[in-house]
């Protein structure tokens, strides 16, 4: 705080250390003599509490430096200062005085209380030695009688030694008897010291006769730890019986724990058995019965007994947890062992009660085996049973799908005539893919709805793995489509296909059956799956965001959409391969330069029609009929046009001869160059009409090639106008777009007219003639007979 006059604390504090030392300080002339006397230059204002301080010299600096005013109030503070260090001083002497009064009256008290203290402990001093010497005279006179009486003592227990030794082979005959096991040891093991000393010679019969009956115990002993009969606690002891008697214990253990062994060896774990059980997680009937009152199965008891055993083999040798937990977990092993075989021979194993089963023995060994982590084992075993599960379901329905889309490929390698086998096929392929994926949900909602804790932990994996799982046989149902249809040689890796692959080549009509079966998984089972994982199946979510979604349904669409694409064109490129097989035949055998005279169509117009009609019989068993818009030579303009200009059906009718005709051909490929060209091959639809419309375009333009590679006199160009006529008139109720056909036909006569060396055609008489001919020869053949 601050004092009068504005002085601070630490000021104050200051001059009273140094008052406080100059006045405690035994010689004053000490402290003046270690500090120098200032000079007078460097004297200041702050030497008054040095011990060289000067007055005059202060008062001196204290008037330059000050005013009148400063002067007096400088008087102030120091009359102050003053005050409170007198008021210190009296303080300090008080309390010193008291001080020393004290310690006077201390050292009185010390005084008076020493005086005399000298003289008793002298006085104690004679008492002892006295003590003393009256002790070792008592000792001198009893030393001979106590030696005399500790060898009695000695004698006596010696001669009780020995009786007990001569009594130990008919206490341990009692002890056998009354199987007091635990006296006849204590008995044996106290007297063993006295045998290793003396067995071999004064006790050899008695040594004989005890290790006879201990021989007797011993195998008592062992019996007890291997009865079944006998308690936990009795089987035990019998162990650290033996373990006193010396006798290799672990023997024992060995033996037991290979009764352990062929104890679970001979459990029933048939997943049948595990099926027909009927024990639930607490260990009662799904009856609903109470657990007590209802009867356990005959599996339940049996793993009942093996906790049992395994509870007193942890108690009978206490560092056996880790060989009893792996013994557990190989038990567990063996349960998931039998589950994995029943999934693989036949996939409509109960897994539900059959996990209810395994958890429920699983919480039986937990309870005497904790260490084992039991239910932890479990879990992860059970993680991989449910996953096989759901695989083996959808490898089975794959299987299922691939049975229905080869029927038809079956059927026709054994012969068997159907009217409809393709419309069959695609019904059957679409019942397949329907009702087993509605069966598959109900399989998989089963794992859902049940209350098992096992299976409840595995919730969200198992919706998981069922959408993955749908993801994923949607693809590779994908890729046996196009190993089927040979587009690719990749073999599905879930489910041995290449065995169920047809040896000869796939019929067109199948990846017709294909390509409208990917039509309907894209139009109608996807958007019904979709709505089923919606509805029982949402949630999961552990596969974590980064992967994305489990269950994509637009790819799965984007895929089949291409798909049926891919296969609508690779029937029709069948188809017209085959076609082209045929015209190239017809082409190839005669000699067009030295053909004859045309007589009738030529057979392989026949032929030709015919395949064309087994087109049309298909696709209306597989397509729908689309919307009916026949391009009649009325509606179209250029080509038409052309043709009916074409020299060859007018103007050279009636001309023969030859440069004429040449001149003529010369001027119509002319007149079709400013002609408006035709569109011929348009997208191809999911249609009867289209699909069949674009073979029969395809066929018609392969002809025309094949004409290109040949050279015609005037009778090979004659028969190949009046084939082309007669397909004109055969080829309306058969392509839908009538305008192409016709102008791909006329585009045969004049390709044909261009490679011929005399391109003279038939009269029009003669044309209709054989044509007409023809097509009553044509009728009599279908009418039925």
């Amino acid at each position: 705080m601050e004092v009068e006059g504005g002085a601070t604390l630490d000021d104050k504090a200051k001059r009273m250390r140094d008052l406080l030392s100059s006045f405690y300080s035994p010689d004053p002339s000490s402290a003046s003599s270690q500090q120098p006397n200032t000079s007078s230059r460097f004297a200041t204002l702050d030497t008054i509490n040095t011990a060289s301080f000067d007055a005059d010299q202060y008062m001196n600096l204290l008037v330059q430096k000050s005013n009148m005013e400063g002067l007096l109030q400088k008087h102030v503070e120091m009359a102050a200062e003053i005050k409170n260090l007198d008021t210190d001083l009296q303080m300090l002497v008080y309390e010193n005085y008291n001080k020393f009064i004290s310690a006077t009256d201390t050292i009185k008290r010390m005084k008076s209380n020493i005086v005399g203290m000298e003289t008793n402990m002298e006085r104690l001093l004679e008492k002892i030695m006295s003590v003393q010497s009256r002790s070792d005279g008592v000792n001198t006179s009893l030393f001979k009688k106590r030696e005399h009486i500790e060898k009695l003592h000695r004698t006596r227990n010696l001669l009780r030694k020995v009786q007990f030794i001569y009594d130990l082979p008919a206490r341990l005959e009692k002890c056998i008897k009354s199987e007091a096991y635990a006296d006849a040891v204590r008995y044996y093991t106290g007297a063993m010291p006295i045998f290793k000393a003396y067995g071999d010679s004064s006790f050899q019969d008695c040594m004989r006769q005890s290790e006879e009956a201990v021989a007797i115990i011993i195998n008592n002993l062992e019996g007890k730890v291997f009865s079944d009969a006998e308690s936990i606690q009795a089987r035990a002891e019998a162990v650290m019986l033996l373990k006193q008697l010396d006798f290799p214990v672990e023997s024992v253990k060995v033996k037991l724990f290979e009764k352990l062994e062929q104890f679970l060896v001979d459990l029933n774990l048939d997943s049948k058995e595990l099926t027909n059980s009927s024990v639930d997680v607490n260990g009662s009937p799904d009856t609903g019965r109470v657990p007590d009152a209802a009867p356990a199965t005959a599996h339940e008891a049996s793993v009942r007994e093996f906790a049992e055993a395994v509870r007193a083999y942890k108690v009978i040798f206490l560092d056996s947890e880790p060989q009893l937990s792996k013994l557990a977990q190989d038990f567990v092993r063996k349960h998931f062992e039998a589950t994995h075989q029943q999934i693989e021979k036949q996939h409509s194993a109960d897994l539900t009660t059959i996990l209810r089963v395994i958890w429920s023995d699983v919480l039986l060994l937990d309870e005497v085996l904790p260490e084992a982590s039991l239910p932890d084992f479990a879990l992860q075993s059970a993680r991989v049973a449910v996953k096989d599960y759901i695989s083996s379901a959808f490898s089975h329905f794959l299987l299922h799908i691939s049975d229905a889309v080869m029927k038809v490929q079956g059927r026709q390698k054994e012969g068997i005539e159907e009217e409809y086998p393709l419309q069959a096929a695609l019904e059957a392929s679409q019942k397949a893919v329907l009702h087993g994926s509605m069966n598959i949900f109900l399989e998989f909602r089963r794992l859902l709805d049940e209350n098992s804790e096992l299976l409840l932990k595995l919730r969200d994996l198992t919706i998981d793995w069922v959408q993955e799982g749908f993801q994923d046989f949607f693809r590779k149902l994908d890729d046996y489509f196009c190993l089927l249809s040979g587009k690719s040689t990749v073999a599905s890796q879930e489910v041995n296909l290449l065995e169920r692959m047809p040896g000869d080549k796939i019929a067109a009509g199948l990846v017709l059956v294909l390509a409208q079966l990917s039509l309907f998984i894209e139009q109608s089972a996807i958007p019904r799956i979709t709505e089923e994982i919606a509805s029982s199946f949402s949630g999961g979510g552990v596969r974590g965001s980064e992967y994305g979604p489990a269950f994509v349904p637009a790819e799965i669409c984007r895929i089949f959409r291409s798909a049926g694409e891919m296969f609508l064109h690779l029937y029709i490129n069948m188809r017209t391969q085959k076609i082209s097989v045929l015209l190239k035949k017809r082409f190839a055998a005669p000699n067009w330069i030295k053909h004859k005279e045309p007589r009738e169509v030529h057979m392989f117009v026949d032929l030709l029609l015919q395949e064309f009609e087994e087109i049309r019989t298909e696709v209306k068993q597989i397509l729908p009929q689309g919307i009916l818009r026949k391009h009649r030579r009325t509606d179209s303009n250029g080509s038409t046009a052309s043709s009916r200009s074409n020299p060859l059906r007018d103007d050279r009718l009636n001309r023969s001869n030859t440069q004429k005709a040449r001149s003529q051909l010369l001027e119509t490929h002319l007149a079709k160059l400013f002609k408006q060209k035709m569109e011929i091959f348009t997208k191809v639809e999911q249609t009867q009409e289209s699909v069949v419309t674009t073979i029969v375009k395809l066929s018609l333009k392969s002809l025309q090639e094949f004409v290109r590679l040949q050279t015609f006199n005037r009778s090979g160009f004659q028969q190949i106008q009046l084939d082309i006529y007669f397909l004109k008139s055969t080829l309306k109720r058969i392509a839908e777009d009538e305008a192409a056909v016709d102008f791909l036909l006329d585009e045969v006569i004049v390709s044909t007219a261009e490679r011929c060396l005399d391109p003279v055609p038939l009269e029009p008489p003669i044309l209709d003639r054989l044509v007409q001919t023809k097509l009553a020869k044509t009728s009599e053949q279908s009418m039925p007979s």
